[in-house]
């Protein structure tokens, strides 16, 4: 296997080890090189690296990459790139490739077009993982403030079980009351946020799945580990996650780091 970088100051007799691996793909059909684009005179991907770094539960971080330009800009920081096959459908598949030549415990999928991602996120979704053997993948969920975040389909809800474990993702509004007098009440889902942690094994074993009837119609892959009888248990983050996918978003980004919003 290869070995990645450790980042200084981390532990290395922690009894869980944890990788969080990048999925950088350079085409983008909005943002073509998204993860080059300029933020603040840096590429986006180095504010995912060094979010991802600063997490007190990761020790290391891959950026896994099918073009050079992508590695080399990852190099030219300092950074760890993997180049991967060209062909993946997805971001699990990319991040599965790096992951079967690592040693580490947890992997955790860090979205490369979310810069302003909090590392105390990344701690909680590792921290739902770690601490139960029982449980071989997590995500997060945030609470729903804005009415229309409802009905917009490019805010994913997600509706857990007592136990915190997923029941469904959706892109349509999930659990809406049908009575009037509680319509305006707390929402029965929750915003998923779109970073996963895997235990290493089982994201071997979900790169291999078939894909499935509900995650093609709603266009969200992680219906494909629930399609197959398999658990993700959810954190709870009062933090959001700011996704670039269009011009706009990163347009609010720029503003935001120039405002301080920086690593």
């Amino acid at each position: 296997m290869h070995a990645a970088t450790r980042l200084s100051g981390k532990s290395t007799e922690a009894a869980t080890r944890v990788a969080a691996v990048i999925p950088a793909r350079y085409a983008s059909t909005r943002l073509p090189g998204k993860p080059l684009a300029d933020i603040g005179g840096r590429p986006m991907v180095e504010y995912v690296y060094r979010r991802a770094a600063a997490a007190t539960t990761v020790d290391a971080v891959i950026v896994a990459t099918d073009d050079e330009r992508v590695a080399r800009a990852v190099r030219e920081f300092g950074g760890d790139a993997r180049m991967t096959r060209g062909d993946h459908l997805n971001g699990t598949d990319r991040v599965a490739e790096v992951a079967d030549g690592l040693d580490y415990d947890l992997i955790v999928n860090v979205q490369a077009d979310e810069p302003l991602i909090e590392p105390t996120m990344i701690d909680a979704a590792v921290a739902a993982c770690a601490n139960n053997a029982d449980v071989v993948m997590s995500t997060l969920r945030s609470p729903i403030h804005v009415a229309a975040d409802l009905q917009d389909p490019d805010v994913v809800k997600v509706a857990v079980d007592r136990d915190g474990y997923a029941l469904f993702f959706s892109r349509a509004p999930i659990g809406l009351s049908r009575a009037a007098d509680d319509a305006q009440g707390t929402p029965a889902a929750a915003k998923h946020i779109g970073l996963y942690v895997y235990r290493r094994p089982f994201l071997l074993t979900v790169s291999r799945l078939e894909p499935t009837p509900l995650e093609r119609s709603e266009r969200l892959e992680q219906l494909r580990v629930l399609e197959h009888g398999y658990r993700i248990m959810t954190a709870v983050t009062d933090h959001d996650a700011i996704g670039v996918d269009t011009p706009a978003d990163l347009a609010r980004v720029r503003r935001l780091v120039a405002a301080g919003a920086h690593v």
